[in-house]
């Protein structure tokens, strides 16, 4: 299983702050967004702005592998001011 985090307002629009996904078929960062995609319009307009992702706590772009037990968080750009 991939444990998979949302921050802030995606958090907020997805109604989520955590959920595990299976790891079958999934291999990258890109992979597991199109997988969290299909679940919805809500999910896939959520999912297809300017987000970042962080592999085990670590930052990562779509083209990460990931593996079987690993921690996926996905959160907004950050800004400051």
């Amino acid at each position: 299983m991939i444990k998979v985090l949302f921050f802030a307002t995606l958090r907020e629009q997805l109604s989520c702050h955590e959920l595990e996904v299976s790891a079958d078929n999934i291999n990258t960062v890109s992979a597991l967004l199109s997988h969290l995609c299909s679940q919805s319009t809500d999910w896939q307009q959520a999912l297809s702005t300017n987000i970042l992702c962080a592999v085990n706590q670590q930052m990562a772009d779509p083209q990460h592998i990931i593996n079987d037990g690993d921690e996926i968080a996905f959160f907004p750009p950050v800004t400051g001011g």
